[in-house]
């Protein structure tokens, strides 16, 4: 129970537009708290939830507990300096996010990054993927009961980390990508590592659904539990494998390519059902996916730089350096740490691991944003919280929240 007086805006959210006052409401019903802090919420997400006895009668999901400002600091920072923040967006699959922004200032700024570093880019982007999905995987089968998966998950995400490890020099938060290309090459050895790796998770996959996919009660908790329809899926803006579980093919690799994913075949894991279930099923066979397209990026991957070097592009130029001692000082950090796109705007998106992820980008000339708005998927992907938890108990709350896969570094960013 909550205390009406401190909490009555969020309890007169929970009674809109029902005949039914705050006090009779308290009187027959209950009101609780989930979160901001505990386990099942993957974050610090806030939930309200209105009871009749365990039957969840409306949710109202409160973002705001872990707000740090990224899209204004933007505002204060290079271009380049701006990337490691990206690093704690989406902070189970960070090189994805690396990978999505540096495209983003490429397209305001007009650079083409050579052929070499986009496959790398595609590599460690599918990489991020797999990590991602592991994580998605291993705490959602924990959040109903199977406390193992999150043990096997995590091991093979180990495996991963070891590759960032060699290719970016840092496990976690990796920084990797640079405007124009990567910081380093992946060299023989990464390669090795990787094609290891592919292997290994090919094998422990098959495990995952040995373990899972017959387990009565796993798919008992799941099966018809938060359907999301198509309609609302699309209606809401809910977008990756939240959306292809409620049947929709719909993928930014295929339906806006990037990078070289027109040259790589690959399928699109489309379920029709919309349940917890199917979102779990979508993920499983997006970690195949990544594994088929690594193999052709590895096999595909030309020779040659991995950064741009047209320095009338990359490095920033002004007519007049010398006019004010401030546009010197300008300048002069420009051509050490960033870059000097022309007046616009763009927004550029990816499909990331939890859907699709974008940056719309307002440069006004100088050598950092004007403004940065990001368009992060588990922030839209949560506003159908309220909608599919209706109906059930309280126990599928947490099941539908694992199903979801949020990550609220990006929903509050």
């Amino acid at each position: 129970m909550i205390d009406i007086t401190s909490d009555e805006k969020l309890l007169k959210s929970l009674l809109a537009d029902e005949n039914i006052s705050i006090e009779d409401a308290l009187e027959n019903e209950m009101v609780i708290n989930m979160g901001p802090q505990h386990p099942a919420t993957h974050g610090v997400l806030r939930l309200v939830l209105r009871l009749d006895g365990e039957t969840v009668v409306k949710v109202v999901p409160e973002l705001g507990y872990l707000h740090r400002g990224y899209e204004k600091m933007a505002e204060g920072m290079t271009y380049y300096e701006y990337i490691p923040h990206t690093d704690r967006l989406d902070y189970t699959a960070t090189m994805a996010n690396n990978v999505a922004y540096t495209l983003a200032v490429e397209n305001l700024a007009g650079i083409q990054a050579p052929k070499r570093a986009q496959y790398i880019r595609m590599i460690v982007a599918e990489l991020a993927r797999i990590m991602g999905h592991l994580v998605a995987i291993g705490t959602f089968a924990m959040d109903v009961g199977a406390v193992t998966m999150v043990l096997w998950t995590f091991r093979e995400r180990e495996v991963i980390q070891d590759i960032f490890d060699r290719v970016a020099g840092a496990r976690f938060t990796t920084s990797y990508t640079r405007i124009g290309g990567v910081a380093s090459d992946m060299d023989d050895q990464a390669i090795k590592m990787t094609e290891e790796a592919l292997v290994l998770i090919s094998t422990r996959v098959e495990e995952y659904e040995k373990l899972l996919n017959s387990n009565r009660i796993f798919v008992e908790r799941l099966e018809g539990v938060g359907v999301l329809s198509k309609e609302d899926a699309i209606r809401y803006g809910v977008t990756g494998p939240n959306l292809r579980g409620s049947g929709v093919d719909y993928d930014v690799r295929r339906s806006k390519p990037y990078l070289y994913y027109n040259e790589i075949d690959f399928n699109v894991p489309v379920y029709n059902e919309g349940d917890s279930l199917a979102r779990y099923f979508v993920r499983v066979d997006e970690v195949r996916e990544s594994i088929k397209i690594i193999r052709q990026c590895i096999a595909q991957m030309p020779k040659g730089p991995i950064i741009a070097n047209e320095a009338k592009k990359v490095l920033p130029h002004k007519d007049e350096i010398y006019s004010k001692m401030e546009e010197l000082i300008h300048d002069f950090m420009l051509v050490n740490f960033g870059i000097n796109p022309p007046v616009g705007d763009s927004f550029f998106s990816v499909e990331n691991p939890k859907g699709e992820l974008g940056f719309y980008i307002v440069s006004n000339g100088k050598g950092y944003p004007w403004k940065l708005k990001i368009r992060s998927p588990s922030f839209c992907n949560l506003q159908v919280i309220p909608l599919i938890c209706k109906g059930h108990f309280i126990s599928d709350v947490v099941a539908i929240i694992g199903s979801l896969d949020p990550v609220m570094g990006e929903a509050d960013k």
